[in-house]
């Protein structure tokens, strides 16, 4: 018997192990509007994405500025949840904030 216990060449017999796949990721994004004030979409990212004030400023001037911005990346269980959440928020407040998300 060969070092293996067994095994004539000393190795083992090791099937290859099939990674695990990442579930796919999802952007969740804002969309800019004309009506939607400024304060509202600050507060928006500050409840539902849990930024503080400064960072849910500055994605607000981004959407703003550039039409439109990422919030944050997750699961699509995740970005579902948070899309529904804030379109239903800003109907519930008559604000046109649009939310939506792609896969990354």
């Amino acid at each position: 018997m060969g070092p293996g216990g067994g095994d004539p060449d000393g190795q083992l017999a090791v099937k290859p192990r099939s990674k695990p796949q990442r579930p796919s990721m999802y952007k969740v994004l804002l969309l800019n509007d004309d009506y939607t004030p400024m304060e509202f979409v600050v507060h928006v990212l500050e409840r539902f994405f849990g930024l503080r004030h400064e960072g849910a400023v500055e994605i607000m001037l981004t959407v703003h500025r550039r039409g439109l911005a990422v919030v944050g990346v997750f699961s699509y269980e995740i970005a579902e949840t948070k899309v529904t959440q804030v379109m239903d928020y800003a109907q519930q407040h008559q604000h046109p904030l649009q939310c939506t998300m792609e896969k990354e």
